[in-house]
Formats: C-alpha cells, structure tokens, sequence
C-alpha cells in the first residue's frame, strides 16, 4: 500500500527528474482507487472497462496536476480529479447511442403488440407472449426492450424537477468518494504498526472480541491490551492526520 511519503516521493522524481518509471510505479499503486471509482458509475450505461479507462486517464491528470507544495494527501486530491473525468465522460459521449434500424422497427411493432395485449388479457405480456405477437426471438425482443430506453437521447441539461438537471442524478458529491478514501489511508496507517498490534485491533474492531477475550487468545494481560489499542489508535490518529490539521480536543 503507497504512503504519503511514498507518493511525494515518486512524484518528485517524476517532476524533478521525469521519471518515467516512477509515474508509471505511482499509477499502478493508484490504479485499485481509480477502479473503485469507476465502479460507482457503473450500471449508468456504460461498460465498466470503459469507465475504468477513463479513471485511469483521470489518475495520470492528477499526478500532472498535483501540486507537491500543497500539504495533502495526493490521493485526496486525486479523487475528485478521477471523478471529474469520468462525468465529463458521461457528458461528451454517455448518451450517445445508437439503435440498429432492425432493432428500432422491432421496438416499435413491440409498441404496437404489448398495447394490442394489454387490452386483451387484462395485464401486461410476458416477453415470450410479446415474442410470439411479434414473430421475433425471446433475445431479439429482450434486446429491443432494452434499447428502447435509449432511443430518446436525454439531454444532460434537461430539467428533472427541484432545480435539478439530468445530470444531477450521475452522482454529483457522493460520501462514498470519502469513505474510499479514508478506507485507504486506514490501510495506509495500519502499515505501520507492529503485526501483534494490528491483529489486536482486527480481533477488536473486525471480530468483536471483549479485551479480555483479546488477551486470552494473543497471551497478554487485559490491561496490556488495553494500552496497546490506546496506542495503536493514537499511532493510527498521528499518521492519519493531515499535516497542518489541528486536531479536535
């Protein structure tokens, strides 16, 4: 897992030195953040190869853009850079889809039949009833289905109602950005412990053990548990905290 000072350090040499190895190390080390990203647009329309791709595209801007006088975390600074690029994705080319004119003459028989069923049964067919109204395979009508949603293109600045546009409901500020984040520095911080202590804070914080259960199984008195947890947050608390940040009382 990279470091803040890991980071810093492979930026330098990239925009000191042009390190080519040294971008190319930064960015595969980011790289899991970048795809994480990109799974929360995915199921929009999308490919998630393709979303990953320009996550991917959103990390190397970041490292270009990353100012090393600034005192934060890259990988806070990088998350809604990545985030940016794949809206701008969704802006530029998201909506723009095209229907086979075999499929968008389908559809529109399959209008026409699930009307002309409707009224006949009393519900809504089934996909096989509308194959068969249609004279067309079950994949061919499930396909069709699906493309009729897009056959009308939605504007991205077309209003949805409250003052909200379509591509509002994209994502926009999303806590889960910042959740990412902090799971990633946690990660990051929990390094640099000493392995009995990060087993004592999984067995605490991940299984639920009572400290007193912790000291049987690790072999330590409860009160050296006690401290070592105290310790380990404490330690977690000083690595974790963003320099110039005061902490809260």
């Amino acid at each position: 897992m990279t470091t803040d000072a890991d980071e810093r350090q492979l930026l330098r040499r990239w925009r000191d030195d042009h390190d080519e190895g040294a971008r190319r190390e930064l960015v595969e080390r980011t790289l899991p953040l970048a795809r994480t990203l990109a799974r929360r647009y995915a199921n929009k329309g999308e490919a998630l190869d393709d979303l990953e791709q320009v996550a991917a595209l959103g990390l190397v801007k970041a490292i270009e853009r990353f100012d090393l006088d600034r005192e934060v975390r890259f990988t806070t600074f990088a998350v809604p850079t990545i985030a940016g690029e794949i809206k701008r994705h969704f802006r530029d080319r998201g909506w723009m889809v095209r229907v086979p004119r075999e499929v968008q003459e389908l559809s529109a028989r399959l209008t026409m039949q699930r009307e002309r069923l409707t009224r006949e049964l009393g519900r809504s067919p089934t996909v096989p009833e509308l194959a068969h109204a249609a004279e067309a395979g079950v994949e061919q009508v499930l396909e069709a289905l699906g493309a009729a949603d897009a056959y009308r293109a939605l504007s991205l600045d077309e209003p949805l109602g409250d003052g909200l546009e379509a591509l509002d409901s994209l994502g926009g500020p999303d806590a889960g950005f910042e959740r990412v984040e902090q799971r990633h520095l946690l990660r990051s911080g929990l390094e640099h412990l000493p392995a009995r202590e990060r087993e004592i804070l999984h067995l605490r914080f991940y299984e639920g053990l009572t400290q007193r259960e912790i000291a049987r199984r690790v072999g330590v008195s409860q009160m050296h548990v006690s401290r070592l947890i105290r310790r380990s947050i404490d330690a977690l608390r000083e690595q974790l905290l963003v320099p110039g940040e005061v902490q809260a009382a």
